[in-house]
């Protein structure tokens, strides 16, 4: 599931692996959460935690991974972010394509 902010492909991409990898990446984040983070971001306040999980999160985001309401909305948390909403607006500037793109 390569990471494209650009686009949307939903359901693309899922081999047992990548679920197993999907399911590895939601219970971090659903223990992260109730542990610690009293579900707002993984640690409470934004961090760099949430900040190397953004990248996931966008390409949950470009393939439709739909997760439990908890974790869809810590996304939605993690996208609204100002650092990760201008990183998202600047990408989607980007007029070069990439090989696969054109």
């Amino acid at each position: 599931m390569p990471m494209d902010i650009r686009a949307h492909h939903p359901g693309e991409g899922r081999t047992p692996q990548t679920q197993a990898d999907i399911g590895r990446i939601s219970e971090i984040w659903e223990e992260c959460l109730s542990k610690y983070g009293h579900h707002q971001f993984l640690f409470g306040d934004f961090s760099i935690a949430d900040a190397y999980f953004a990248p996931v999160v966008m390409r949950f985001r470009t393939y439709s991974v739909f997760l439990a309401p908890a974790l869809q909305a810590y996304m939605e948390r993690v996208i609204s972010h100002s650092a990760v909403s201008r990183w998202v607006k600047e990408a989607k500037a980007e007029t070069e394509l990439t090989p696969e793109q054109k």
